[in-house]
């Protein structure tokens, strides 16, 4: 359990730093997270993916929103559905979190080895069953 707190906080260390300078926080990072991994996805699979009521998220994708890093534009296809994505500005900060913790993640892997590797990503696939899609699998790095 140790290991498991320890690694945690240094995998998001770097990201929380970065977000707190523009006075965001963690749950900010993980809806950025989902809009960058779903380009164009609905509220409702926000939500879904975050597993948070509509009031939990309305108050930080409004902050996103107000800082001119996510947009919500009408779906074409049902005007009441509300599509998800980036701005420039919003895309290069998803970036630039996403490459800090691909940097951390990257080095702690070739210093593990490839089977220390496979056990990890096994381990986080139960970790995290039933929280993926049904249509793909969790992804590594």
């Amino acid at each position: 359990m140790e290991a498991f707190f320890f690694g945690y906080q240094a995998f998001t260390a770097k990201a929380d730093e970065m977000l707190a300078r523009r006075g965001l926080s963690r749950v900010h990072h993980r809806i950025l997270f989902f809009i960058a991994k779903y380009p164009g996805l609905s509220m409702k699979q926000l939500l879904g993916y975050l597993g948070v009521s509509k009031q939990a998220l309305s108050i930080p994708l409004r902050q996103l929103q107000e800082m001119n890093l996510v947009v919500s534009v009408t779906a074409d296809e049902d005007k009441r559905k509300r599509l998800l994505g980036f701005t420039a500005e919003g895309a290069k900060l998803e970036r630039a979190l996403r490459r800090e913790q691909a940097k951390l993640l990257q080095r702690a892997f070739a210093e593990a080895g490839e089977a220390a590797v496979n056990g990890w990503l096994t381990v986080n696939q139960a970790l995290g069953k039933g929280r993926c899609t049904e249509d793909e699998q969790c992804s590594a790095v």
